[in-house]
């Protein structure tokens, strides 16, 4: 499949369970289509960017090693999505990638993500929190600082500041995570 019968077949992926799950899953079994995917992912400005967004999570969340080899081009691009459809499943993949790096498994993830692939991911999630973005984003960026923050001792004081800053200003469901993160930030 080309890069254009790819961005055509994208059409057809909606808020669906089904339809994500199925292009996931043809991506899984053709990994020569993540490089295509990325690129229509990261052309940030083209409507269908969000719908690869969508494909590439669930990609991620059935089988987040095929992100591996593609590493360099998600981390040095994932700053520039925008669209709130796509921002969301950008924030997603982050913390699937945060939680693999951190969990007690041996996650083939541990292997690959260096320290500039995690710091270009503090950078997005930083970004997230701190822009008028909507609270899913928030909340698994709120949630990957939080672990980064046992490795790099700068980020939890920072994470705490934008918590306790914009508490008030948000909603409950940003209120009810922001109070469990301060919570183990401060244990």
């Amino acid at each position: 499949m080309t890069k254009a019968e790819l961005y055509n077949e994208l059409s057809y992926v909606n808020h669906s369970r089904e339809k994500r799950l199925y292009y996931a899953n043809l991506v899984i079994d053709n990994p020569e289509l993540i490089a295509p995917l990325l690129e229509i992912l990261f052309d940030v400005d083209d409507k269908i960017s969000c719908r690869a967004a969508w494909v590439f999570e669930f990609m991620c969340g059935e089988n987040l090693e095929e992100i591996i080899p593609h590493l360099d081009t998600f981390t040095q691009n994932v700053s520039k999505v925008h669209l709130d459809s796509a921002v969301r499943p950008m924030a997603k993949v982050c913390e699937y990638l945060i939680k693999a790096n951190y969990s007690k498994a041996d996650h083939k993830i541990k292997h690959h993500l260096t320290d500039i692939h995690r710091e270009r991911i503090v950078e997005a999630c930083f970004d997230w929190m701190i822009n008028d973005e909507k609270i899913a984003p928030k909340a698994y960026s709120m949630n990957s600082l939080y672990l980064l923050g046992s490795e790099y001792d700068w980020i939890h004081p920072e994470l705490a500041m934008i918590l306790e800053r914009d508490f008030s200003m948000q909603s409950s469901g940003f209120k009810a995570r922001a109070r469990h993160i301060l919570k183990k930030i401060k244990q």
